[in-house]
């Protein structure tokens, strides 16, 4: 089988991994070629092309480098062409991907679509044209399922959260020994998480590093992405009023930042989900340019939370600091309050609900299969 595989950003590159390595272990002697991160870099035949490169995040972002954008949208197509795939598999990343797929449609390839775009956030519509586009939806959330079965009569196939496969790896883990080779003091931590896009880091994490000075008896951590330099982080921190040498850097290495830390501050993303998951108090933060946010407000109305926590669960759970809102003074509120022993236990509580919620382990193995049992016929 030769599939053609395309992920836009950091966690579409873990889970795009991940199922190459479940297709590999059902065909051997399948060959993919990809658009997507090191991690399915590491897995697939050919990295056609970086997310880094291609990925932009926020409205007036997107319309400031739209000439970039459709070049790459031609320079995919011809690539699949020359290729000519059995099967192409999108993951996430819908602006892009949804072009891809309603072009491959006319050229009758086979469009299977892991991990769905949010729809049921804004532009519902989309549902009609994946409807005739995608041949098979393979979605993540539990609600997923019933949203397109009984609200657009479209069947999805519900395969779990893969979150739950990655974070559920039994690598060893000694806490000391990461201290130890990571020359961190003895405080307890408290994790950065400022996102994997360029764009998202350089607006979030100045405001993120603020609040260290309030901080003094904890040791402030920042989970640097796979693809970003220390050095990269560096010059941000060296540039901030507040920044203290005591701040490390640690790139790809989030989860095990994770593992050891007693709360967080997360660029809302699947981050929030990963630090819940690893049961880390966390409060949310979101902002972008103030024309993409407006844009945003005014295309966006029936959302109640930006956050996957929040959004599972249907209700509040960890607080979500947007745009205005996420600065200094709250992020210090918000993180004081999650570090008391009380808030702690409550936000922990809620965590376990939504681990249930989640469906289980399993979910590239369980899409691997499917997407080699459709395929056949």
């Amino acid at each position: 089988m030769k599939y053609y595989i395309i992920a836009g950003e950091a966690s579409g590159d873990l889970h795009g991994s991940n199922l190459i390595k479940e297709l590999k272990n059902i065909n051997p002697s399948s060959t993919f070629r990809c658009w997507g991160g090191d991690l399915m870099k590491s897995q697939c035949n050919k990295l056609v092309m970086h997310y880094e490169d291609f990925s932009y995040m926020g409205f007036l972002e997107v319309i400031v480098n739209a000439k970039k954008i459709l070049s790459y949208i031609s320079l995919c197509k011809k690539d699949i062409e020359e290729y000519n795939p059995d099967v192409i598999i999108y993951i996430d990343y819908p602006g892009f991907n949804m072009k891809i797929a309603e072009w491959a449609k006319t050229k009758k390839l086979k469009n299977h679509f892991y991990i769905s775009p949010k729809v049921w956030v804004w532009k519902e519509h989309r549902v009609k044209k994946i409807k005739k586009v995608v041949d098979k939806m393979y979605v993540i959330l539990p609600f997923e399922k019933d949203f397109y079965k009984n609200k657009h009569n479209y069947n999805v196939d519900f395969v779990g959260h893969p979150l739950l496969d990655a974070i559920d790896d039994k690598k060893e883990f000694s806490k000391q020994k990461f201290i130890s080779e990571n020359k961190l003091s003895s405080k307890p931590v408290i994790a950065l998480l400022p996102g994997s896009r360029n764009q998202e880091i350089i607006k979030l994490l100045p405001i993120m590093l603020d609040v260290v000075s309030n901080f003094n008896d904890y040791q402030i951590v920042i989970a640097g992405a796979p693809n970003k330099t220390i050095n990269y982080y560096e010059k941000i921190i060296l540039s901030n009023k507040d920044s203290r040498s005591s701040i490390k850097v640690i790139c790809n290495q989030t989860y095990d930042i994770l593992r050891i830390s007693s709360a967080a501050i997360v660029t809302s993303g699947t981050a929030t989900l990963e630090t819940a998951l690893f049961k880390v108090p966390q409060v949310v933060c979101y902002k972008t340019s103030m024309i993409s946010y407006l844009i945003g407000r005014l295309l966006i109305r029936n959302l109640k939370y930006i956050s996957l926590v929040n959004i599972i669960l249907d209700k509040h759970v960890v607080k979500e600091l947007i745009q205005n809102n996420c600065n200094k003074d709250n992020l210090v509120f918000e993180l004081q309050k999650i570090l008391n022993k009380g808030e702690r236990s409550l936000m922990l509580k809620e965590y376990e609900l939504l681990h249930k919620k989640l469906g289980g382990k399993g979910a590239s193995k369980k899409t691997a299969e499917l997407i080699s049992k459709y395929s056949k016929n």
